[in-house]
């Protein structure tokens, strides 16, 4: 379809339903919902700009056939139009298989965390997280500022942590469960630097990456004893 972000997307504003995970087989991932990016606008041309019980409603009263989403993703800023089958039988969890929240889409891709410089044999190192193309965009639990993050690494001492995590060279998605450890004998709970801010955001193109981002300004995060490197504050 192809609306941009600057029209608001018709009558509803910027709100709907963002998609923060797919569960692998759902009736989601095989209409192509992407967590993180997309938000879902209307099911069955019903405009879902209200908090409610219309996006249950309308999945229930279309189980087992085709039927019409449109989505908004803030990665391409572009409206798409999508074709779900809501399920009972696909052997998961939920008629379409993906957990949501009702918010708006603006402002959305400015919350995220990227991995810089990944040590060895840290519990980054041990989670799989790949330095300067990940980027950490969700949580168990709504982040929805810089320091929220770095409090989740506290509160998670010792214990694993499920994070989202977006991939700038595959651009896609995955879950990893990191275990942050303070005394896994290197710097930091996670052994790994975390830039936030305008430069640290997802690329616009993340197939033309550079190797390592300019270097921002430096500072130490009392919480999770990690090195934030935040740019935001100073542009």
């Amino acid at each position: 379809m192809g609306l941009s972000q600057s029209s608001e997307v018709s009558e509803g504003g910027t709100y709907g339903y963002h998609v923060h995970g797919v569960q692998p087989n759902s009736p989601a991932e095989k209409a192509g919902l992407q967590p993180f990016f997309d938000f879902i606008l209307s099911l069955d041309n019903k405009r879902l700009n209200e908090e409610n019980d219309l996006l249950k409603e309308l999945l229930k009263a279309n189980m087992e056939r085709a039927v019409t989403m449109e989505v908004y993703s803030t990665k391409t800023t572009n409206v798409r139009e999508l074709v779900v089958v809501p399920s009972n039988l696909w052997g998961g969890q939920g008629l379409l298989g993906a957990s949501v929240r009702f918010c708006s889409y603006q402002g959305a891709n400015e919350n995220v965390w990227h991995v810089l410089d990944v040590e060895a044999s840290s519990p980054a190192a041990l989670a799989g997280l790949q330095p300067h193309c990940d980027y950490i965009v969700g949580a168990d639990q709504v982040l929805q500022d810089s320091e929220d993050f770095f409090s989740l690494i506290e509160a998670h001492e010792g214990k694993p942590l499920k994070l989202l995590v977006y991939n700038a060279q595959t651009d896609a998605c995955r879950e990893v469960v990191v275990i942050p450890n303070g005394a896994w004998g290197g710097d930091g709970s996670l052994g790994c630097g975390i830039g936030y801010g305008y430069l640290h955001r997802i690329p616009a193109n993340p197939k033309v990456l550079t190797p390592k981002p300019p270097t921002p300004v430096q500072r130490r995060n009392p919480l999770c004893r990690c090195q934030q490197m935040d740019s935001q504050r100073h542009h």
